[in-house]
């Protein structure tokens, strides 16, 4: 998609369509990573947002099982001591 760079002020900027904000959910805010040859334009969002939505959706197909078991069985430990004998002062 081609668009042109128009003035603003000393600056220029560009124009995007209410149907790419709406489609890349680019709000108030976007971050631009800069790359070599090229910069991406990318939508702020929250940390973690959506995390819920797919936890639940990974607990309703089953996918939140547990893929290494318990590796800490509490009946092999034995009691802690912290006081190993030597003299403190």
């Amino acid at each position: 998609m081609e668009v042109p760079l128009i003035n603003i002020g000393n600056s220029k900027g560009i124009i995007l369509s209410k149907t790419l904000l709406e489609k890349y959910g680019l709000g108030k805010k976007i971050q631009i990573i800069m790359k070599e040859d090229r910069m991406e334009i990318l939508a702020v969002r929250p940390p973690r947002a959506g995390w819920d939505k797919a936890f639940r959706e990974m607990h309703e197909s089953g996918d939140d099982v547990l893929l290494l078991g318990e590796f800490m069985d509490d009946d092999l430990l034995e009691e802690w001591n912290w006081d190993d004998g030597a003299d403190t002062v």
